[in-house]
């Protein structure tokens, strides 16, 4: 996501680079070609155009500290502007309802854009960050594979779903969906409408009647990011009907360049709420416009790596690790729950271009999503008593093993190896720490 535009931005930055000051003809070539890489990366021509307005308005108008170069006052500027066009601040969502009385979230977009698997998606991180009990509700009436579409995703998540065979009319789908909600104590229902290939009357007309008689407290356009153009043209013509209350962007991990979540905010004034980062439940992000800035300047995102890395944490099991390893108990079924919390933080090379100057410095390196699945191939061909007790694996057990892994054996010794040096580091490091903390105490008494 936004490695081309970062790629022509920081080309850009060179133009500056060993001025000594901020002019008008500097900062005319500057932008002329911040503008051809915003254009490049499918950014609205008018939208491009604006923003290069203002920062050329205000580097003008800035005075060069001598302590600041001016390509680093410029990449500071365009930051702040970058931030904004996207909104500024993150959009919370709006939740008042509870039991009783909940909130109704409706759902609209075309087919394709995601718009059914993004309603689950919503639903599981309202019930695992919210602490809500959500209720998803089938009201695509029009196409019986998205009712059965949903049905699965609720079941996948353990969610449920109000789904009502054979009906016809999705506007008392929805109305009986939410008295369902109420009935069983749902605070929470996401309803998912019909799609279209293409913007069409009927279909504006569907959701405008659902719309009148649900009163939703949120209306959430989903739409394709990889759709450039095509994407904010749509979102414009969604919101002249709906006057929905904020975008959810899908498929920003693909190769897309971009375009659409810089240009959505400008074109429709609605907020870009929540990202789709990835095909797992988990991949739903809340759009920061000021982070998003910070990866398209090649600055990574440390909070949102920090945030997710937080959300995984637990702290008691955290202990509980700790307390093995100080008695060097560390085994591979230990070594395996890591892995899987580390591949519940989402796609690596996404994870990587959070790190600032990692993304940089792995351009162009394919790195495999599916890095770990030789590990967990030989892992999984351990008993539970060798996961356990990994000084029992003697040769006899690991040629079991390779072959029960379909790996060689020499894959079966290095990790052995591997794991038994990251064991002994992993040791002495807690015993570091300990010694630390206790030479701290005796120099407070």
């Amino acid at each position: 996501m936004f490695e081309n535009l970062s790629e022509r931005l920081e080309r850009s930055w060179k133009i500056l680079k060993g001025e000594g000051k901020i002019t008008e003809i500097n900062i005319a070539e500057t932008l002329k070609d911040v503008r051809r890489a915003l254009l490049d990366a499918d950014v609205n021509y008018k939208v491009a155009k604006s923003f290069c307005d203002t920062v050329k308005q205000k580097a003008l108008g800035q005075n060069v500290l001598t302590a600041v170069k001016p390509q680093q006052l410029m990449v500071k500027i365009v930051h702040d502007e970058l931030a904004a066009l996207m909104g500024g601040e993150a959009a919370e969502l709006n939740l008042p309802g509870r039991i009783g009385d909940p909130t109704v979230i409706l759902m609209a977009g075309l087919n394709g854009s995601g718009k059914t698997t993004m309603s689950g998606k919503l639903a599981k991180m309202l019930r695992d960050k919210k602490s809500k009990k959500p209720l998803l509700a089938a009201c695509d009436t029009f196409r019986p594979a998205a009712m059965e579409q949903l049905r699965v995703l609720g079941e996948q998540i353990d969610i449920p779903v109000y789904i009502e065979e054979g009906a016809t009319d999705p506007v008392q789908v929805a109305l009986n969906a939410i008295q369902h909600a109420k009935a069983n104590a749902r605070d929470v229902v996401i309803v998912d409408t019909a799609g279209r290939l293409a913007v069409d009357e009927e279909l504006m007309q569907q959701i405008a009647d659902i719309k009148d008689a649900v009163k939703p407290h949120e209306i959430l356009f989903v739409v394709d990011a990889m759709t450039g153009q095509d994407a904010v043209n749509t979102a414009k013509e969604f919101n002249d009907r709906l006057d929905y209350t904020g975008v959810i962007l899908t498929k920003l991990d693909g190769d897309t360049r971009g375009g659409a979540a810089l240009s959505i905010r400008s074109v429709v004034d609605k907020p870009v709420k929540f990202i789709g980062t990835g095909e797992k439940m988990e991949a739903i992000d809340a759009f920061h416009p000021d982070r998003m800035a910070d990866r398209i300047l090649g600055m990574g995102d440390v909070v949102s790596l920090v945030e997710r890395a937080q959300e995984i944490y637990d702290e008691k099991e955290a202990r509980k690790l700790e307390a093995k390893i100080k008695k060097n108990k560390f085994d591979f079924q230990d070594f395996y729950n890591q892995i899987q919390q580390i591949k519940k933080l989402g796609n690596i090379k996404d994870l990587a271009s959070m790190i600032p100057g990692v993304g940089k410095a792995l351009k162009g390196v394919d790195i495999d999503d599916n890095a770990f699945k030789g590990v967990e191939a030989i892992i999984q061909s351990m008993t539970p008593y060798e996961r356990q007790h990994p000084e029992c694996l003697n040769t006899s057990r690991r040629q079991r093993i390779s072959r029960g892994a379909g790996v060689k054996m020499e894959d079966v010794n290095r990790l052995i190896k591997q794991f038994d040096q990251t064991r002994k580091m992993m040791k002495l490091m807690t015993n570091k720490s300990k010694m630390a903390q206790m030479a701290q105490m005796m120099g407070h008494r």
